[in-house]
């Protein structure tokens, strides 16, 4: 069967709201919210194409758009790519050309509309920022705490909380304080043994390569209301952690890095190899910075993890 190439886009407003429409109930899929857009014609470039769709059915001129995440899908009567770009700048007011309801939604609002299967990858995109802090070892609960409260009111949107060489009670400690600082700013992911997440409800967890590959022949651990990530290095971790079902990946090392000098690093054009055929956001880290942002973007990733890179001390 052949796959049908559709361009896709996240339209972020100046408010951080984001457009989505409403499919015609006569449609494929009818009756489903999904990200405005459609099929690319023989030869058309994905921005050419994205920007032809979005004048037709939105009217709308596309100012500044750039890759967000491309996503395979098999439904029992179509194969799609979806070549999905975020569009944060664009001429006229969105209006439905061919008569379909429009909405503008928060990202965290976009799990209670109902969107084709195919778009799950996307509303999680959507949803995540560009930058992942992962905090850094050898510091003392309290300079940790207050350099998490410096990132946080510098503007990260995700943290891990890393302290590998933590008694585990004392990392207990500081989880419940980290969860208590970024409750309403910052999506909090925690490391720790699975038997720990029943105790943190309200944070992500963050799994490491060996719990992925201890873990994932028994599938998702808890509900798709709650982030899961995993920590991978190979395109076997990455196989597992779509067999997990995790909402997204950190993939590594890209860049030979200080804290693990003894890696082997994977390089631009391999790490782009691998985040091709990854139908999940992929954070790249290892040796990058805020300013690889759009080279981690040109080759397909969510954005760029980090720990010295960002953090604020």
């Amino acid at each position: 069967m052949k796959r049908i190439h559709v361009v896709a886009a996240v339209i972020r407003g100046q408010d951080g709201r984001l457009l989505i429409a409403r499919r015609a109930d006569t449609q494929h899929q009818g009756g489903l919210w999904e990200f405005p857009g459609g099929k690319l014609e023989p030869g058309e470039a994905p921005r050419d194409g994205l920007a032809r769709e979005l004048m037709e059915e939105l009217g709308i001129r596309v100012q500044h758009a750039r890759p967000l995440i491309t996503v395979h899908h098999d439904y029992p009567d179509k194969h799609v790519l979806l070549d999905v770009w975020e569009v944060t700048a664009f001429s006229g007011e969105p209006q439905g050309a061919e008569g379909q309801p429009l909405a503008w939604v928060l990202p965290k609002a976009l799990r209670d509309y109902d969107f084709p299967a195919a778009n799950a990858p996307i509303i999680r995109a959507a949803t995540l920022p560009a930058q992942y802090l992962i905090t850094p070892d050898g510091l003392q609960v309290p300079a940790l705490l207050q350099g998490l409260q410096q990132a946080l009111a510098a503007g990260i949107g995700l943290v891990q909380l890393r302290a590998p060489n933590m008694y585990d009670p004392q990392y207990r400690d500081m989880a419940v304080d980290a969860v208590g600082l970024c409750a309403g700013k910052a999506l909090l992911m925690l490391k720790g043994p699975m038997e720990w997440t029943g105790d943190f409800p309200a944070a992500g967890w963050q799994l490491s390569a060996e719990q992925l590959r201890k873990y994932a022949p028994h599938g998702r651990p808890f509900p798709k209301e709650r982030w899961l990530a995993a920590s991978c290095h190979n395109a076997e971790e990455l196989e597992l952690a779509a067999l997990m079902d995790v909402d997204f990946v950190t993939l590594s090392p890209v860049q030979p890095t200080q804290t693990h000098p003894e890696a082997t690093p994977l390089g631009w054009e391999q790490a782009q190899r691998l985040i091709a055929g990854f139908d999940r956001p992929v954070y790249v880290l290892g040796g990058v910075g805020p300013a690889d942002q759009a080279r981690a973007w040109s080759v397909g990733a969510q954005g760029v993890a980090g720990i010295r890179a960002f953090w604020p001390v």
